[in-house]
């Protein structure tokens, strides 16, 4: 699938998980305390909490953290957090999808808004490129799981829509709202999973070459590199040999 598991794949391939571990930390906790404020603070019982927490432990964040952004929304010393979806274009018309979740909404417009401008890009209206993604549950799980059949046949059970199966792994998607069921029935049947989140899953894709990657990887590293930036996803389709040139 174009985008999201490439872009995934870049980050793994260049080192950036090492480099912005402490960033990430920071995302996963800041995700985790908005969750457990907004619901219930027992991860059982709070879908979204559970998602959070589960993404966190498997990039490897310590546990004390986690129980701590817990305590935070719990103890009521969680900042107001306000969730914000900006949208636009980068290089060649890349479709970008920027998930935020911020303090302070003037500050984040206009840095979103300053980092598109400064690589080329263009920040649209809320919508503008969003037509172009489905909003979908993404579950991970390496090849040694089992084999395409196998692991369809879980998936099928679990609930789950669609399935790519390749050398590199399994990628399951759901309905967005049914993500949470569907991983813990994949999770009964499979085991722990590599990684279980909500993504943007592009219905159409721009073709790239390696100019335009290297372009539109200079803004999404800004943007991802911005402290109020949760996600970015962007709709791109590259060829094996650019995405191997890029490291």
């Amino acid at each position: 699938m174009a985008g999201h598991s490439k872009w995934a794949n870049i980050q793994h391939r260049k080192g950036r998980q090492d480099k912005l571990r402490s960033k990430m930390f920071s995302k996963f906790s800041k995700e985790i305390t908005v969750a457990a404020k907004m619901g219930d603070p027992d991860v059982d019982k709070n879908p979204r909490l559970r998602l959070a927490v589960k993404e966190a432990k498997q990039a490897s964040m310590p546990k004390d953290n986690i129980d701590r952004a817990i305590k935070k929304a719990v103890g009521g010393e969680a900042e107001d957090y306000e969730e914000i979806r900006y949208e636009g274009y980068g290089t060649s018309g890349v479709a970008v999808i920027v998930e935020t979740m911020t303090d302070n909404r003037n500050r984040t417009a206009s840095t979103v808004r300053s980092t598109f401008t400064k690589y080329g890009g263009n920040l649209g209206e809320t919508g503008s490129v969003g037509f172009m993604f489905d909003r979908k549950g993404e579950v991970m799980y390496p090849a040694s799981v089992g084999d395409a059949d196998t692991v369809m046949m879980a998936a099928i059970e679990a609930g789950a829509e669609d399935v790519d199966s390749s050398e590199d792994g399994h990628v399951i998607y759901c309905a967005d709202t049914d993500l949470n069921d569907v991983s813990t029935a994949l999770e009964a049947e499979l085991g722990e999973s590599d990684s279980t989140k909500l993504i943007w899953r592009p219905t159409t894709t721009t073709e790239m070459d390696l100019e335009g990657m290297q372009k539109l990887m200079k803004l999404i590293d800004a943007l991802e590199d911005d402290d109020d930036v949760q996600r970015v996803t962007a709709n791109f389709e590259a060829s094996d040999e650019v995405m191997e040139a890029l490291e």
